[in-house]
């Protein structure tokens, strides 16, 4: 790779001038590379520099792995921690709405605007004229991150210079290894990290390019999986998951505990296409264990507690309010206005699941619940329940409207 090239390209290319800015840093190529952008090619000084990392929950590994690159960057950042208002604010919220885009469950996107709306925040207070993240143009963060900056902090330049520059993965590797700049990449893309799910080279999976095993935080592939079934109980209070197996604990420590449970169990793999922001595909590779059990228990715990016309139009509501998020318009009004019917809608959904896990199956052993609207001793064709003689002036009404059809003609079959 030409790193003359490369830096050619970046310094031919006109760029606003800053003299403050705050960068979302995460300790990835991508913002730590921008440290360097920063001092080469924006010309910001040191002192202008405003490094920011937001915790949302991916970990105290690689938090400090985090700090760890910053020092040898010589940069100090300002560490925000929001674990606790991501798990009560943002993922309650996913959770009640079955957050759902395509088969994802919905996480990063979340992370993207949250970590953007601090940072705006800060930027703010601090003074700055400049933000910056790491995202690409063929991405979806670089339109969460724009969206949230320009609500938070609308008078400050948005920099984004893998986009801005158009380097490619390759290009952004030769600059780290000539400018100094620390680098330690599993599989080239890197990954995101949260409690709630875990994207993989996001971008820069090949068509039918193979996994290695231990690429995986939680997962145990089912193939190495354990032979025997795994037993737990999961119970939901209006909503959320609040006990697992029998014991009541804060939201963050049961998702981090089924996290372990059930990707050792083979639970939690992900490989799908999807439609971004800008519809075009890709191939994108996640893990989500404790997010595959809770959601799938959460619909099934809706399925009995809900009335059909909720379910039918929670599944529209639900279904906008995961566009939304991934979109990058969680500040958007109709999301909050979604927010307060999902909230109304899981007053009554409330219950208790024993499950087993087994080689990434989740089978439903037993299910109690008070606020259930399954009612056998009235619907199961075992017990009275009503005289069914009742039914039968209804099915002619019901009727009716297919007789006056057959009347018209043109009925094909």
């Amino acid at each position: 790779m030409d790193v003359k090239a490369i830096e050619q390209k970046i310094f031919a290319t006109p760029v606003p001038k800053v003299q403050k800015v705050a960068l979302a840093y995460s300790g990835g190529l991508d913002s730590s590379l921008c440290i360097e952008i920063l001092r080469r090619v924006y010309k910001v000084k040191d002192s202008g520099i405003v490094p920011i990392t937001i915790d949302v929950g991916q970990g105290e590994e690689e938090v400090e792995t985090s700090k760890a690159k910053a020092k040898q960057l010589g940069i100090k950042p300002i560490l925000i921690d929001c674990k606790r208002e991501f798990t009560e604010h943002w993922l309650t919220k996913a959770i009640r709405a079955n957050s759902d885009y395509e088969g994802y469950p919905v996480s990063t996107s979340m992370t993207r605007q949250l970590v953007a709306r601090e940072v705006a925040k800060k930027a703010v207070e601090m003074g700055c004229d400049g933000l910056m993240e790491g995202s690409t143009g063929k991405g979806n963060d670089q339109y969460r991150m724009h969206n949230t900056f320009k609500i938070f902090a609308p008078k400050c330049h948005v920099l984004a210079p893998v986009r801005d520059f158009d380097l490619v993965r390759d290009e952004e590797r030769a600059l780290c290894e000539a400018w100094g700049v620390p680098v330690d990449e599993q599989i080239a893309g890197g990954d995101d990290k949260t409690m709630w799910c875990r994207s993989i080279a996001s971008g820069a999976v090949g068509l039918d390019q193979e996994l290695p095993d231990d690429i995986w935080m939680w997962l145990v592939p089912p193939q190495k999986a354990s032979d025997r079934a795994e037993g737990i109980t999961l119970t939901f209070e209006e909503g959320l998951p609040a006990r697992l197996d029998g014991k009541k604990m804060p939201l963050d420590k049961l998702i981090l505990d089924l996290n372990v449970i059930a990707g050792r169990n083979g639970i939690g793999y992900i490989d799908m296409f999807e439609d971004g922001i800008m519809d075009l595909k890709s191939r994108e590779i996640y893990e989500a264990p404790a997010a595959h059990v809770i959601l799938k228990l959460h619909r099934d715990l809706e399925q009995w507690c809900l009335t059909k016309d909720e379910l039918q139009f929670k599944a529209t509501v639900d279904a906008k309010w995961a566009h939304l998020v991934y979109h990058g318009m969680w500040f958007h009004p109709l999301k909050k206005e979604l927010d307060a019917f999902i909230l109304a809608a899981s007053k009554f959904v409330s219950g208790t699941y024993k499950v087993g896990l087994y080689k990434g199956n989740i089978q439903i052993l037993k299910r109690e619940s008070a606020t259930g609207l399954f009612s056998p001793e009235i619907r199961s064709i075992k017990a009275k329940g009503f005289s069914q003689k009742m039914a039968k002036d209804a099915a002619v009404i019901r009727g009716l409207p297919f007789e006056i059809l057959a009347k018209r003609g043109g009925i094909e079959d």
